[in-house]
This record gives C-alpha cells, sequence and structure tokens, in this order.
C-alpha cells in the first residue's frame, strides 16, 4: 500500500529544498527554498503506510511576542517573532515541552532577501494556526507521555538556528535569531514556565541543530530542582564530503556563520579549540553538552542526502537523481557511498553515547524530521528498532525508564522504515 503526502506536510520539516535537477544551478539556489515549493506535487511514502488519524488534528493559534522589538528580537524583515502554546492539563500541568521549528538556513544575501517574502523570514506571511500532530499532539493515543504537557512551537524566522546576531542594512535584513530565542524563553517564562517541574527542548532538522546549540542555556533557565532535557530529531548535520569530493553542506555552514554573526553564540568549549564552522557542526558539539541529550535521526537522512551529499551542484549530471528520487533505484556503488555516511554518523556518536544520560535512536531509513509527523511518531505501524518505536524510546529515556541506544542495523534490513520517496 502506498500512501500520498501533500508536499506541505514534508516542507514544513524538509524545508522546500527538495528540487528538481532543472530547477537547481548552485548549492545557493539549493537554499531558496519555498519559491520552488510548488513543483514538488506530492511526496509518496514507500513500504509502510501511515495510520488513520481517527480525528482532526489539534489546531493552536499563533501569538506574536509583542514586547520582542523593543529587544531586537525580529524576524529577517523585521517583523516580531512568533510561537503557538498549549496549555497542559492534570499531570502535565506544570511540565513543558518546547519545539524549534525547524526550516534550512540563509547563508547569502540574495536567499536572505528571498527568505524574508516567506513564513521563514517574516510573521506577516506565518500560518495564524498549526496542527500540533506527533509528539505535539494532545490526544493520549498520539503521544502517550507527552499529550497532557504544556507544549509549545517557536516559529523560525532568522535562517541561522535561532543563533544569528547582526544585520545587512543596504540589504534590510536583521539577523537576530539569538535575541528571538532569549524573547521567547522570557516571554515563556512569563507564562509559566519558571514554576516547570519538567521541561524537553526539541526541534526537527535546523531547528534540531538550534535544540542542541541552545540545550545548555536551556538548562540554566531553570532550577536544578527541574527535569531537564533536550531532544535533537533529524538535526545530525554532518561534515560530510559529496558526491564530487566537495564539501557542500561546509560550504553552506560557512556562509550561515559568517553573514549571521553567528560566532558570538557558539559554545566556547568549540570556538576555543574549532573554527566557526565546525562549531555549527553538531558532531563536534554533542560532547560537551552537558545536559541530558537525546538524538533521533535517519542513518540515511533524506534532507542530507538531497542537500549535502549530492546536490545538482556536485552531480551535475544527474547520475544520482534515480537515487536520491527513490532508495530502490540506487545502485551497489551509491549504496555503498550511503553506507560510509551511515558509518560517519556511528562514529560522530560514539563518544557521545558512552554517556548513560544520552540517548540515541537511529534508524536506518531514508526519512527526515520523525517526530512531528504522527505516522513516524506513534502510530500502530511506526518504525521500530529493536521492537521498539520513537515516542516509547524517547519517553523511556526522559523518564529514566530504561537507558535507550537504539542503532538499527544496516540498509535493507528494516522493513518498518516509513521511506521517503519524490515525486
Amino acid at each position: 500500500m502506498r500512501v500520498i503526502l501533500t508536499v506541505l506536510g514534508y516542507v514544513c520539516c524538509v524545508v522546500g529544498v527538495v528540487l528538481s535537477g532543472s530547477e537547481l544551478g548552485s548549492f545557493e539556489d539549493f537554499t531558496v527554498i519555498e519559491k520552488h515549493k510548488e513543483g514538488l506535487l506530492s511526496l509518496v511514502e514507500n513500504d509502510r503506510a501511515a495510520s488513520p488519524v481517527s480525528s482532526q488534528p489539534l489546531m493552536v493559534p499563533l501569538t506574536l511576542i509583542q514586547g520582542a522589538a523593543s529587544k531586537g528580537a525580529v524576524c529577517l524583515d523585521g517583523t516580531l517573532p512568533g510561537y503557538h502554546l498549549h496549555r497542559g492539563y492534570e499531570s502535565g500541568a506544570d511540565s513543558w515541552l518546547i519545539q524549534l521549528e525547524g526550516g534550512g538556513w540563509c547563508n547569502t544575501i540574495r536567499n536572505c532577501v528571498y527568505r524574508k517574502t516567506t513564513r521563514r523570514g517574516s510573521s506577516k506571511y506565518m500560518e495564524k494556526e498549526l496542527p500540533f500532530t506527533g509528539i505535539l499532539s494532545n490526544k493520549p493515543e498520539e503521544s502517550p507521555d507527552f499529550f497532557n504537557w504544556n507544549r509549545v512551537k517557536i516559529r523560525y524566522c532568522d535562517g541561522a538556528s535561532f543563533s544569528g546576531d547582526g544585520g545587512n542594512e543596504a540589504a534590510q535584513l536583521i539577523f537576530r535569531g539569538q535575541r528571538i530565542w532569549l524573547a521567547a524563553m522570557e516571554e515563556l517564562m512569563s507564562k509559566g514556565m519558571q514554576k516547570a517541574s519538567q521541561a524537553l527542548l526539541s526541534g526537527c532538522s535546523a531547528g534540531g541543530l538550534a535544540a542542541i546549540i541552545h540545550c545548555d542555556e536551556f538548562r540554566d533557565l531553570f532550577p536544578k530542582t527541574t527535569k531537564v532535557k533536550c531532544l535533537s530529531d533529524a538535526g545530525l548535520f554532518l561534515d560530510a564530503i559529496d558526491v564530487s569530493g566537495g564539501r557542500t553542506l561546509r560550504n553552506l555552514f560557512e556562509g550561515v556563520v559568517t553573514l549571521q554573526g553567528v560566532q558570538k553564540n557558539l559554545p566556547k568549549s568549540c570556538i576555543n579549540n574549532k573554527d566557526p564552522t565546525s562549531c555549527f557542526f553538531p558532531q563536534n558539539l554533542i560532547a560537551n553538552v552537558k545536559t541530558p541529550l537525546f538524538l533521533l535521526n535517519a542513518a540515511y537522512d533524506a534532507w542530507q542526502l538531497q542537500a549535502s551529499l549530492a546536490p545538482r551542484s556536485a552531480d551535475p549530471h544527474g547520475s544520482w537523481d534515480d537515487c536520491k528520487s527513490n532508495h530502490a533505484r540506487c545502485n551497489s556503488s551509491q549504496i555503498q557511498f550511503l553506507q560510509d555516511f551511515r558509518n560517519q554518523m556511528l562514529s560522530a556518536v560514539s563518544d557521545f553515547s558512552r554517556s548513560s544520560q544520552n540517548g540515541l535512536f537511529l534508524n536506518s531509513c531514508f526519512a527526515h524530521c520523525q517526530s512531528e509527523r504522527q505516522d513516524t511518531w506513534f502510530a500502530a505501524d511506526s518504525p521500530l528498532v529493536k521492537n521498539k518505536g520513537i515516542a516509547e524510546s524517547v519517553g523511556d529515556w526522559y523518564f529514566d525508564r530504561i537507558q535507550v541506544k537504539a542503532i538499527d542495523c544496516a540498509y535493507p534490513c528494516d522493513n518498518t522504515c516509513h521511506n521517503l520517496v519524490f515525486k
């Protein structure tokens, strides 16, 4: 059975950067995200069908942070940042789940200027309400451990994983990701989060990177008696060599860090030993995160395959097009390249995984952002590693029920994957 997903549901996680070869001239074009979204008509998910949703998802309205402008905490175009909050109740009334929205990055004046015309750079274009699904669901049958917590999605409108601080007057660009983060935290603390008995900072994709960068800052907001942990979903971006022998993602990250003044907000423990661009890569940050951290990632991350490993700039003749659109069409040498990528991911987390406080769920799927979608987070046919799904694994880790170090066997051993296939 095959299930068709609308492009928007995936683009919110994958960031709309999956383009056809004819649309792509350079990696800079890759990051000009929204205008190409309509060209991607649908995504077909192979191998497993999504479980039917019993009812419509909860729709949660957008709240703008009214005091943010006085702090300089504004989106790329100067508009107010925002968030969506659904209040907790009963046993979850004093527990808080914060999710940082993903949505790629902008690394040049050109694509940051374009980003101002989208919901990723301006609250003028943000949806007035968003569905809360997966880990954000308010239904116990959809998110058994967190359904009655205070659940928040913080919107992403800076283009540097909530980490930049600078601007470009000539292009009328304001880079204030770090201030947006701080303003959002101040706002939520005033709304009751300062009394939290439990808190979890999460994020997907660029938001997953942000959750790693800000994890210890989040911990420091609370007294030591508060149980605080962090979850990064699809945020383990690797400083990997692409199919042409270049470093496409490093070049992108270097542009983001330089343009948006990210260096001053990166952890000193990394900056003292490595160059700023290296310190934007999670593999160089996770060992120094003091707060308990859970890494949820697909070993064959669909976004990294598309945008980092085999972008058009590294594959001008399109020899990877079939493989990128459907893993079943990869030839043996391409599979070997992807197995090497998985090995790099396992190497990147080897020291991190030795800590008893940290958790891992690395499945051998061609996927991206598995905590936000209901079918991958918690459903009858959700992905499994050692017969345990993602939601249960994250819950086991957060509540210290058992240690969780779930690492899947290599492709193609896992038949529970919800693999993304692009049409």
